[in-house]
């Protein structure tokens, strides 16, 4: 019999078996598969650890920032009840001059009248200093001004050759401080006709 001798991967593959080569292949592809899913665990494995470092780190900045916002919110209200606390005292600084000028005032004994008076006006100088350093100033509207309710109070209106609406008198000056209307001046205005 002089058969034809059949190379074996024709005979594997008329048997249905795989041939040692796709055997070989196989394994290498499957070796290259393993070793691609290693470096691709590799890879993972190191980007995790990164992202891992990178939220500890924005924890560690996040608590950092939490602490330096309790600390400026504690700072600011310490502040703020200091300024509180101590509001009054430039301003009672101030006054202590005028309180001194008063008390040498009374301190002299056989003072004529105009010494009295130019003390006294010396003393009101004083005053009126203080209270402008402070930011307090006179609301004082001058006859024949427009009345203005934000800064002024009537307290009549008497009939008048004015322009209706107009003040005819200042009965007490008013103030202001930074702005604010302390006590409003207290006027007559004219009437209508």
């Amino acid at each position: 019999m002089s058969e034809n001798p059949i190379p074996p991967s024709q005979t594997d593959a008329l048997t249905g078996a795989p041939s040692p080569e796709e055997l070989e292949a196989a394994a290498a592809a499957s070796a290259a598969d393993a070793a691609a899913s290693q470096a691709q665990a590799q890879n993972l494995e190191a980007e995790l650890a990164a992202l891992q470092a990178k939220n500890a780190e924005l924890s560690d900045q996040y608590l950092r920032a939490q602490a330096d916002v309790q600390n400026a919110r504690r700072r600011a209200d310490e502040e703020v009840s200091k300024a509180r606390k101590f509001a009054l005292e430039a301003f009672a600084e101030s006054l202590l001059p005028v309180l001194d000028s008063f008390e040498a005032g009374l301190a002299v004994q056989e003072a004529t009248v105009e010494q009295l008076r130019e003390g006294s006006e010396a003393t009101l100088r004083q005053l009126q200093s203080a209270l402008e350093r402070n930011k307090v100033l006179a609301v004082s509207p001058a006859v024949g001004d427009r009345f203005d309710p934000h800064q002024h109070q009537a307290i009549a209106a008497v009939p008048s050759e004015q322009e209706a609406n107009t003040i005819v008198s200042v009965l007490q000056k008013g103030y202001t401080i930074a702005e604010r209307v302390l006590r409003p001046a207290l006027v007559t205005v004219s009437a209508p006709k």
